[in-house]
């Protein structure tokens, strides 16, 4: 009780500082989302799964501003044929985005969609609701209370393109806040590209219905913005014989938090994911995930790499649910850090928590160093030591670049990296 006394101010004040946007189809969901968030309060320090990251520069009223940083890195995605759907300061750009239509695929703006019988009620705040058990998320509770755009997108075939959600910052402040969501048919299959910095409040939530048989691959690239603060969450549900494949890139940032919250409802199905991430200076990453395998014969994996320096501090908590009676499970954890300097940091906290008894999970955990008889022995060839420092920095995170099926996409997350590193080396 004491508890929710402490928590209701900061609540109410931030509620009333939002307003919730007129959409009588999406009425229920964001009604709901707005009184569990009033009955879950606001994230504080204390919350166990806030314990390694600060959450009030993200609940603040008023949030600290981010000075638009101009970059002259390539675009990203820029080789690759898709559907471009651009959002400026979270809010939707027309004439920067390509035409909606694409065959397998139907696309409607969240703020536009109208019907009273929308297909997304099934899905919109719906996923985000379940994931709030048993731990509690309010920060994606407000974003489907307050989402004030996004997009809507109905998955009916096997669409020949990616579908690329493109992020620009050109303002130092917003209030925009996206949702996301994805209905995807028995049988289909439809790859998402995200990228540029985060920059709405509670800045996105995707929620991924995976109907028998569908496979869905995402890729996320997170970054060019140094001074933005960003919490996304990811809620996904999987069917029958399913497949989920995420993977997150992050450069830059002053404080990141990615919530990834997966169930596996039907047997055979598949989860992975990764992430690989690089940090300088006054750099906070937070990764957690969590993983409920909930039918037979299920396979996960979670891949995440973070290379830190300068007083960098990278956090991982990842957790494997198995329920009672999901037998055969597979689950598998990894989660690694190399700290390049003294100063910097890696806080983990992976976990399993298993109710079956013919199942294979593991996990592990390491932080460290950059190998020296590994460092010496490119230096004794010929290759200078801060070359040298970025293949072996480039090679520990291959196991999480990996993780992308997509050769070509991989490799442009490979070379970005490596520039990265070169930016700032020494």
């Amino acid at each position: 009780m004491a508890d929710a006394v402490v928590k209701s101010d900061p609540t109410e004040a931030l509620i009333a500082s939002l307003a919730m946007p007129d959409a009588t189809w999406a009425k229920p969901a964001r009604e709901d989302a707005l009184a569990r968030v009033r009955t879950m309060g606001l994230p504080q320090r204390r919350d166990e799964y806030w314990k390694y990251t600060r959450p009030d520069t993200l609940t603040q009223i008023g949030a600290p501003k981010a000075a638009v940083l101009v970059m002259d890195e390539a675009p990203m995605f820029d080789e690759v044929d898709r559907l471009r759907i651009v959002f400026v300061d979270g809010v939707y750009d027309a004439e920067a985005s390509d035409d909606l239509s694409l065959e397998g695929v139907t696309i409607e703006r969240l703020a536009a969609a109208s019907s009273d019988l929308h297909w997304a009620t099934c899905v919109y705040g719906v996923l985000e609701a379940r994931g709030q058990t048993p731990v509690a998320r309010p920060l994606a509770a407000v974003n489907t209370a307050f989402a004030t755009d996004g997009v809507l997108i109905h998955v009916t075939g096997k669409p020949n393109k990616p579908i690329n959600l493109v992020y620009h910052h050109k303002s130092e402040t917003s209030d925009a806040i996206l949702h996301n969501c994805i209905k995807m048919d028995a049988g289909t299959e439809v790859t998402l590209l995200e990228n540029g910095p985060a920059a709405a409040r509670f800045n996105k939530v995707l929620e991924v219905e995976i109907a028998d048989g569908a496979a869905f691959h995402h890729i996320r690239a997170q970054g060019r913005d140094h001074e933005r603060r960003a919490a996304t969450h990811i809620f996904s549900r999987l069917g029958a014989e399913s497949e989920f494949h995420s993977f997150t890139m992050t450069v830059n940032g002053q404080l990141t938090r990615n919530d990834c919250v997966i169930e596996l409802t039907g047997d055979d199905a598949i989860a992975n994911v990764a992430g690989a991430c690089v940090g300088d200076g006054d750099f906070h990453h937070d990764d957690t995930v969590f993983i409920t395998h909930d039918a037979v014969n299920c396979r996960s994996r979670q891949v995440f790499k973070k290379v830190l320096r300068n007083g960098a501090t990278g956090v991982f908590q990842g957790k494997i649910l198995v329920k009672a009676g999901a037998q055969k499970t597979d689950g598998y954890q990894i989660s690694q850090a190399l700290l390049l300097d003294g100063d910097s940091q890696f806080l983990a906290k992976p976990e399993l928590e298993i109710y079956a008894d013919d199942v294979a999970c593991s996990h592990g955990s390491t932080s460290g160093a950059i190998d020296e008889d590994a460092l010496f022995y490119l230096r004794s060839r010929g290759v200078p030591e801060a070359e040298a420092t970025n293949l072996l920095t480039l090679s520990f995170l291959a196991e999480a670049v990996e993780e992308i099926s997509d050769e070509a996409l991989r490799e442009d997350m490979t070379v970005r990296l490596a520039a990265w590193l070169m930016r700032h080396r020494g």
